[in-house]
């Protein structure tokens, strides 16, 4: 494998550990190592899903989205699959994509949203250990939202560009000579 192509080739696991060490840089050394992994997780499986996706819940464009598939559709309260649906898509779009989402929605009510939806998946929730995650992510939501916003700060802020050890050449110089000279046959 080149070395291009080992910059360019990811899977899940790369993904996970970039946003582990990312939110571990933005968070205080005392923070809860399980509720540290599942944030993490919720932003590298966001990362890898597209909008438009038919497989998963697709990630979605903006709060609208959020607000229409969860807060209007009051069938889905009792879910606990579905409420931490909505609780991890209010944590990444009012948290990692705050700058963005601020200019069109209150995100503090977002917020509380956010909260609510963790605080009854773990109230609906079968497994005791998951269970006390959940209730811990909605308990802490907005810490780890705004963790989530710093995060994304830092990253546009020091943008990891990829530059090869030698640019490619899309023509040779022979061929950039004469499309110069025909440009200027053009121009006359």
């Amino acid at each position: 494998m080149g070395p291009m192509r080992e910059l360019l080739a990811t899977d899940h696991r790369h993904v996970l550990e970039f946003f582990l060490v990312g939110l571990r840089d933005v968070s205080e050394p005392t923070v809860d190592r399980e509720e540290l992994l599942y944030n993490a997780s919720v932003l590298a499986h966001y990362a890898q899903i597209s909008t438009q996706s038919d497989v998963e819940w697709p990630t979605p464009a903006n709060l609208s989205t959020v607000f229409d598939h969860f807060v209007s559709d009051t069938t889905l309260m009792h879910d606990s699959q579905m409420m931490e649906v909505a609780g991890t898509q209010c944590l990444l779009l009012a948290g990692f994509f705050e700058d963005q989402m601020r200019r069109r929605h209150n995100i503090r009510w977002y917020a509380e949203l956010g909260t609510g939806f963790f605080s009854r998946a773990a109230v609906h929730e079968r497994s005791p250990r998951k269970a006390r995650l959940l209730g811990a992510i909605g308990r802490h939501f907005e810490p780890w939202r705004q963790r989530h916003a710093q995060l994304s700060r830092e990253l546009r802020d020091h943008q990891h560009l990829m530059t090869p050890s030698r640019p490619p050449t899309l023509m040779k110089p022979a061929e950039v000579q004469n499309r110069g000279a025909a440009t200027d046959r053009l121009a006359s």
